[in-house]
């Protein structure tokens, strides 16, 4: 029989969820355990998986939050049975090296996207390359996105940014309100990519890199890429997948 560790968020649907679950099931450590059952969020759930995923458990998500992008619905019944029956489905994080004013190395973990945004009313003025060829030489605007398949229908749809299947290998950079160039919509490239983006004048148009839901202010220069090492394992129920929510979220943006 597995064995199953819950970890809640503070809502009032997690509360009831764990009132609930722990008079049927008991709560094993994170070690001990088969499964992560997390209830949350979509901010929740991202932040446990960045700090879990090192004990190599998969992740079962239980919405208790809005979207619930990367969770399933929420129920209190039949939870477990539920859970064995759910499918896997492998995600792949961004690796982020962000080099802040201080000449501090942050290293960031990014799910969804990379968010290069503007910390001042000054538009940000930065470089892009790939594979150390210039991509972008000056990007005058609020900022840039690099999204994940799994992140491809957040933010970066949002910005007009284009929806990727799940096993499509690519990665999307995408502006967010450029002005110069102004017609520049971004590029999809693969997920072997080497992003580099320098900050071309961190005194006057200061930028700052959110990774996720981590964020670092005053940055000077930053190295992005997908790192196959490293693999998070998500569960979904049958009819839940991640695929088929991408898919319906497309259908979304043509409606």
């Amino acid at each position: 029989m597995k064995k199953f560790s819950f970890v809640f968020d503070k809502s009032d649907k997690a509360r009831y969820l764990k009132k609930t679950i722990s008079k049927k099931y008991k709560n094993f450590s994170i070690k001990k355990s088969d499964v992560i059952v997390v209830a949350g969020g979509d901010g929740f759930m991202l932040k446990t998986i960045k700090k879990l995923y090192e004990y190599n458990k998969p992740f079962y998500g239980v919405n208790c939050g809005s979207v619930g992008f990367l969770l399933n619905k929420f129920t209190s019944k039949r939870i477990i049975e539920r859970i064995n029956k759910a499918k896997p489905t492998m995600i792949y994080p961004l690796q982020i090296k962000a080099i802040s004013k201080t000449k501090k190395m942050n290293s960031l973990l990014a799910i969804n996207e990379l968010s290069i945004l503007r910390q001042s009313k000054q538009a940000s003025l930065i470089q892009i390359k790939i594979n150390q060829k210039i991509l972008i030489k000056k990007l005058i605007g609020d900022g840039i996105l690099l999204s994940t398949p799994a992140g491809s229908t957040a933010y970066n749809l949002s910005v007009n940014g284009p929806i990727l299947l799940l096993n499509s290998k690519k990665l999307a950079i995408t502006p967010i309100s450029p002005f110069r160039p102004r017609r520049w919509k971004g590029k999809v490239v693969t997920d072997r990519a080497k992003i580099f983006i320098k900050n071309l004048d961190p005194k006057k148009r200061p930028i700052a890199a959110v990774a996720d839901n981590n964020e670092i202010r005053n940055i000077i220069s930053i190295k992005a890429s997908i790192n196959k090492m490293i693999k998070f394992k998500l569960l979904f129920n049958t009819g839940e997948s991640l695929l088929k929510k991408i898919k319906s979220e497309q259908k979304r943006k043509i409606n």
